[in-house]
């Protein structure tokens, strides 16, 4: 009863008070995706279309993460930003279900204790209990948020798209009562079942259990997401609301969509119900084009969702127009001045993209105009051009051909290479046939670095990295100065394998934001992919960039590699006291020259020269030269 009191006290605070932000933590299905890089998206990218009176949402869903690491992780950063009366919506269970339904420490100390390294080694240690680590980690997030003054909304996770003729079956709902495991003290019990309606393995079963004895509000998103995609049925429901990448992950209808059902379930319940807004007419997300800032000459593109719902007549179009300097697409490839987008049974949703050219210093502005019948939406687009003027070239390079040695050019500090679950298996080339993109030159026979697992498995049911496996880079400024970074390059391709597929994001904050800059999926093996970002980044002394490729494979597999080329952080470093000016270059004291085995040279030769220059301020300068 005391609870009860305690929750409407904290409800009236969030009406009353002045809270405007809704937190949101989940996983891949929740995430937000970098719409340059994928057509995946997240549903809690689009939750704040449907907020009004000033509330705003903060996404801090990850792919790959569990209720265990949704608390361990993801809520340890968000809680920090939580204050009274702020809402906090909470949804995991994909991720739980690893290991067949058994949790991941507990099957990984098993392993430990019966003196199996090997498989101790191979196991994901995410995977949780539905009744009871599963709750215990929501819960835990669920009391701290209470504590912190903020109202906590637990939501069941939404479904995959497994059909059964038209219907989603059992464990596309997550329940995996048909077949799960057991782990116990005699060792694992494969293949177990219960009945129907035995909800022993039921992870949304066990979330609205929670949330009623927590006494907090409970969203139903699995039966309502079951609902929305037998409505497209078996066959449209994976071409309009998915990726094209599976079963699990929307494009932007799907994830707008299920958002819009979160919303009208909380205002149905009446949470929020003053402000929650369900548009019943034609609305453009985001409502204002900022495209930031970028370096002069770069083209920057932006996502845009154009949503019609109860629109008259039944059938029709809307023009899309934009002014001087703007151009818009449909598919990225495409590009025109006004687009025109047919839509039927009154309600639209499509997206389109606008695409600048900063040719010139300073700050670019214009108009996308959005035009159905009588009505018009205007769109402003900003972006400002930025140049990069005096200051140090730094340039940190590692080839990967032989081992992780780098070289830098420039006033900085490098943060070397390192593996979390991962490990170098060698450096060869990955096939006689390696295909480089054409324009670099480089022989079929170029060597790479190949990283495998720890393990060396590769987990059959992966559909997302893994955030205990990564391989990562950095750098951080010299001391007094502000490292400006402009270029993120490297290549990375499977081997041994069509399966491999990663993700490489930078963050500046020590991955508690990310920012992506690659997704490929089963990508083709020995096929090297390009990877380029043009990032606008500012490093204060003391600030990190770090870099990382978190790779995973498309169904069980053993001696499949991802292998790395090539890694480039380049920018330029300025006096942190002044801003951007030529720094006094300490002046080289001594130059010595090795040989590709370590040996002392009088002077450069044919072939590969290690040229190691030190500096007066004490630095060394390593480069790799060919004669």
């Amino acid at each position: 009863m005391k609870k009860r009191l305690l929750l409407l006290a904290l409800f009236a605070v969030a009406l009353l008070g002045n809270a405007k932000k809704v937190h949101t933590l989940g996983d891949s299905t929740m995430a937000p995706y970098d719409e340059s890089a994928t057509v995946t998206r997240g549903w809690g990218m689009y939750f704040s279309n449907f907020l009004t009176n000033g509330w705003t949402s903060v996404n801090y869903a990850k792919g790959g993460r569990d209720s265990r690491g949704g608390y361990n992780e993801l809520w340890q950063t968000a809680k920090k930003q939580v204050e009274a009366g702020d809402y906090v919506i909470i949804t995991f269970g994909h991720n739980d279900e690893k290991n067949q339904g058994m949790d991941g420490v507990a099957l990984y100390e098993y392993y430990k204790g019966i003196g199996d390294e090997t498989a101790a080694a191979a196991v994901d240690q995410r995977g949780t209990i539905p009744s009871t680590t599963y709750k215990e980690y929501l819960g835990k997030i669920v009391d701290e948020a209470i504590a912190l003054g903020a109202y906590p909304i637990i939501a069941s996770p939404v479904c995959r798209a497994y059909f059964s003729g038209e219907k989603i079956r059992r464990n596309g709902r997550h329940d995996l009562g048909d077949s799960f495991s057991v782990l116990t003290a005699n060792g694992i019990l494969e293949k177990q079942s219960v009945p129907a309606d035995d909800h022993t393995m039921d992870f949304a079963y066990h979330s609205e259990q929670l949330a009623k004895e927590k006494n907090v509000p409970f969203i139903d998103l699995t039966a309502a997401t079951a609902a929305l995609y037998e409505s497209y049925g078996s066959t449209k429901c994976l071409e309009f609301l998915f990726d094209g990448e599976g079963s699990t992950h929307f494009n932007t209808t799907g994830a707008l969509l299920v958002a819009r059902e979160c919303a009208r379930l909380m205002k149905a319940q009446g949470i929020m119900a003053d402000d929650i807004t369900l548009p019943v007419d034609m609305t453009v997300a985001p409502a204002t084009g900022d495209f930031g800032e970028a370096y002069k000459g770069q083209t920057l593109q932006k996502e845009f969702t154009l949503n019609g719902f109860g629109l008259t007549p039944e059938e029709g179009s809307v023009t899309i127009s934009a002014s001087e300097d703007i151009r818009l697409s449909f598919d990225k490839a495409d590009w025109q001045q006004t687009l025109e987008a047919t839509y039927n049974a009154s309600t639209l949703v499509k997206t389109f993209y606008a695409q600048v050219v900063l040719e010139n210093n300073g700050e670019l502005t214009g108009t996308i105009t959005v035009k159905q019948g009588d009505k018009t939406l205007e769109i402003p687009v900003t972006a400002t051009a930025i140049t990069l003027e005096g200051g140090t070239e730094v340039k940190a390079y590692w080839r990967l051909e032989s081992n992780d040695e780098y070289t830098l050019e420039g006033p900085a500090v490098v943060i070397p290479e390192s593996w979390q679950g991962m490990y170098v298996q060698r450096y060869s080339n990955p096939n006689a046939n390696t295909v480089w993109p054409e324009w670099t030159g480089f022989a079929a026979s170029r060597k790479t670095q190949r990283n495998l697992l720890t393990g060396d498995a590769w987990p059959a049911d992966e559909i997302d990295d893994n955030p205990d496996r990564y391989i990562q880079w950095g750098i951080k400024p010299s001391a007094g100065t502000e490292l400006k970074i402009d270029e993120i390059s490297l290549f990375v391709c499977g081997c041994g394998g069509n399966g491999m597929c990663s993700h490489i994001y930078f963050s500046t904050d020590n991955f508690e934001t990310r920012t992506t800059i690659f997704e490929m999926k089963k990508m083709p093996a020995n096929n090297m992919q390009e990877v380029k970002a043009t990032p606008v980044i500012s490093l204060k002394e003391g600030q990190e960039l770090l870099v990382r490729v978190y790779p995973w494979y498309n169904g069980a597999a053993s001696g499949k590699t991802i292998c790395l080329s090539d890694l480039t952080i380049h920018g330029m470093a300025v006096d942190a006291s002044t801003g951007i000016r030529e720094l006094n270059n300490p002046h080289l004291v001594s130059t010595q020259v090795f040989s590709a085995d370590g040996r002392r040279l009088q002077s450069q030769q044919r072939g590969l020269n290690i040229v190691r220059q030190q500096m007066a301020d004490g630095s060394i300068i390593t480069k790799k030269i060919i004669k």
